[in-house]
Formats: C-alpha cells, sequence, structure tokens
C-alpha cells in the first residue's frame, strides 16, 4: 500500500525478534494481529481519513492502521504547529511520515489567538481542540474525508474536555471504537515495527501549568528548555511543572535516586533554562495529575 517498513515478528520479521517462541508467546503474537485487523476494521468502517498526527505512539498507529486498511490517497497525517509544541517534535513527526510513506502536511492552529485557552481554566484543553478542528475540518471537507483523532480507551477516564470539543464537530476515535487500551497501542505499534512503541507521551507544553495561570509563549519556551535539558541529561520520561520561578520536576519513580544523585547538573540544567528553584516530586511522575487540582465545577466543559 505504499507504505515504509512493515516488521513483523518472527519469519515475517526484518526487525527484532520475540524472547522466547512458546506456545503463550504464539498466542500472544495472534492475539496482537487480531487486534490490528480489528482497529484496521474500524478504521474502513468509517473511510478516508485525516488523522491529527501528533507523533506520539497513539496518533502513530492510528495513522499507519489507516494507511494499511485504506490504502495510497486516502489517509492525511496532519500535525498542528503551535507555540504549545515542543522543540523537536515538528521534525520528528516529519520524519515518522517520510519513513512510513505516509502522506502529511501541517497547519497552523490559533488557540494563542483564544482569551480562553489563554485563561487556562479547566476548559482550556476543550479551546485547544476547538482550533485544531477548525484547521482540520477544512481539510477533511476537500477531500472528502473524516477527521479521526488518537483518542484510547483508558483517555476516556481523565479529565479531557478536548475530547468533547473533537466529537461535538465530528471527529471519530478509532482506537476507542477498537476497544484499545494504551497497552494495546503500544503492543501493536511494537508488532508492526513503529520504534515510537514505548516513546514516551509528549503532551502539549501547556499541561505543565497549573490551572489559572495564564499561558505565556516566554513561559512555554521556559519550560520546553527546561525539559529539553533534563531529556539531555537522560531522563526521558520527565515533566517540569512550572510555578513561577520555581520548577516542579515529575520523573517515574524508579528514576528519583537518579535525580538525586545528578542533583547539582540537574538544578544547572533547570536554572539555566530560568528558573530560580528546583524542586523534586517525590510522589513520581503521574500525568495529568494538575487535573486533581480541578472541583467539578471548575472541570466543566462549556
Amino acid at each position: 500500500m505504499g507504505l515504509g517498513p512493515q516488521r513483523r515478528w518472527g519469519s515475517e520479521a526484518t526487525g527484532a525478534q520475540p524472547p522466547h517462541n512458546t506456545g503463550h508467546d504464539r498466542t500472544s503474537l495472534a492475539t496482537v494481529r487480531s487486534r490490528i485487523e480489528e482497529l484496521q476494521a474500524a478504521i474502513a468502517g468509517i473511510g478516508p481519513l485525516v488523522v491529527g498526527f501528533s507523533g506520539g505512539v497513539d496518533s502513530a498507529l492510528l495513522a499507519v492502521a489507516a494507511a494499511r486498511a485504506l490504502g495510497p490517497g486516502h489517509v492525511l497525517a496532519v500535525t498542528a504547529n503551535s507555540a504549545s509544541l515542543g522543540s523537536g517534535e515538528l521534525d520528528h513527526c516529519r520524519s515518522f511520515a517520510a519513513q512510513w510513506d505516509l502522506e502529511w502536511a501541517t497547519v497552523s492552529t490559533q488557540e494563542f489567538d483564544d482569551e480562553r485557552y489563554l485563561a487556562n481554566n479547566g476548559d482550556r484543553c476543550f479551546w485547544c481542540k476547538t482550533a485544531l478542528m477548525d484547521q482540520l475540518e477544512p481539510v477533511a471537507s476537500t477531500r472528502g474525508a473524516t477527521v479521526a483523532l488518537g483518542v484510547n480507551v483508558d483517555d476516556l477516564g481523565d479529565h479531557r474536555p478536548g475530547q468533547h470539543a473533537a466529537a461535538e464537530r465530528g471527529a471519530r476515535f478509532p482506537l476507542v471504537e477498537a476497544g484499545f487500551t494504551k497497552a494495546d497501542i503500544r503492543a501493536a505499534a511494537r508488532h508492526l515495527g513503529l520504534a515510537e512503541w514505548d516513546r514516551p507521551a509528549m503532551p502539549c507544553l501547556s499541561s505543565r501549568l497549573p490551572y489559572g495561570t495564564a499561558v505565556t509563549v516566554p513561559i512555554l519556551s521556559r519550560v520546553d528548555r527546561a525539559e529539553g535539558a533534563l531529556r539531555r541529561l537522560g531522563f526521558d520520561e520527565v515533566r517540569v511543572r512550572h510555578y513561577d520561578d520555581t520548577a516542579r520536576i515529575e520523573v517515574p519513580p524508579a528514576e528519583l535516586g537518579r535525580v538525586v544523585e545528578a542533583a547539582e547538573a540537574v538544578v544547572a540544567a533547570v536554572t539555566g533554562a530560568g528558573y530560580r528553584y528546583v524542586t523534586l516530586d517525590l510522589a513520581g511522575f503521574r500525568s495529568g495529575n494538575l487535573n486533581q487540582a480541578l472541583s467539578p465545577v471548575a472541570a466543566a466543559r462549556p
């Protein structure tokens, strides 16, 4: 179908091999293949797609599965470019699309022109996805396609007002329709040979700001520089939460000791990005943990 490398395990593989060839492994492999077929069937039932492609494993799997299911000319992966996108992410998306022979484009979203987004209240993601849909809908319309986003089943249990904004505008969530959890996605991506199968999530930089802290480009740039410096120190899964002149670092619990051991370099990296104080969250990394501060009223979408 004009795709790039489609790696498979065992005799089909051009990449890594499974560690053992036991009956359990064969059952697991058959299950993963079956799940991929279910996803491709769900996509085929929708028809031509414009995939919102962020470069993470969810949208990467969705884009590749869509290309496999629908064929050339029926899938366009689109990356939204704005100040909330981390450094290097646009280049990563471009490289992935080239590797997998995906038709790819970028759009510039205008959420920074929306005071409701900049206010950073509990509905910020609603206005972010509204800005995204404002750009993707016309593209999809000209192609006779449907907008699809990489939402998975696990996402449904968190505060994600952006999902409501997209769904209200007609976006589809094929991963949800096929019942894919994050674990399913990583297993399928690994089976297909996507290097992103174990890539840490990279949500928009605005998610590092506590609700009520106004979103500005200088603040997001500071967060981006701090996280980039920490990744260069070897901390691949990291968040820098912004509290004025204080940075609160989150890493997986297993990495806490390593941060302490590298304290001098960590402090230099983060203060070099513009923070005065550097703190370490002893509870470790938790995706979406700033949502805990929302009251039911504040969390309500428009």
